[in-house]
């Protein structure tokens, strides 16, 4: 059965939940250039990993999604959120990349807010985290886009081994929606 969130659609982008199909688009991901603010690419070996875990994501603990253009159809990145522990509490975190041929066109925000309302809907946790590297300028700038809050810079480990300066942005999930100004 398909849910009405699977189809909610925002401005240039809509969200089909991850498949077996889509590793290929993960193996995309996986350049030099996609992954400069994430400590470089991964070994095809995590990356059947890191498929793995997506396609284990049902909804309650987390979801992967395959970005989609609209109303062109193309696929345009990876979007998602899962449950992570940040500073001692239980909270969804988020994460995305898009395509470098379909950089610089609002898709990202898009997808972000759709994953928003994706969490929210899930209902289990009361924030949702972004944590870009504070040098991936467009990544911060989805997250003051799509109504994150900015809480500061923190040194993460992200891969195992690899510390990176971060900021720490996050989403009210149970704000009101209609006050934030940001449509979800």
């Amino acid at each position: 059965m398909e849910r009405a969130r699977e189809r909610a659609e925002t401005a240039g982008a809509r969200l089909v939940p991850w498949s077996e199909g889509d590793f290929e688009l993960l193996v995309r991901h996986n350049s030099p250039e996609m992954t400069a603010h994430l400590g470089g690419p991964e070994t095809h070996e995590k990356l059947v990993d890191r498929h793995q875990r997506y396609l284990g994501l049902d909804g309650r603990r987390g979801r992967m999604f395959r970005i989609v253009t609209d109303p062109g159809g193309e696929t345009a990145g990876i979007v998602g959120f899962w449950e992570t522990t940040h500073h001692g509490a239980d909270v969804w975190e988020a994460g995305w990349g898009v395509l470098p041929e379909c950089q610089g066109r609002g898709i990202a925000a898009s997808a972000v807010r759709l994953v928003v309302a994706e969490a929210r809907a899930a209902g289990l946790h009361r924030h949702l985290h972004a944590c870009p590297s504070v040098a991936n300028a467009a990544s911060n700038g989805v997250c003051r886009k799509a109504g994150f809050t900015l809480l500061g810079a923190e040194d993460m480990e992200y891969p195992k081994g690899h510390w990176m300066r971060c900021n720490d942005w996050r989403l009210d999930l149970t704000a009101d929606q209609t006050q934030s100004g940001v449509q979800t």
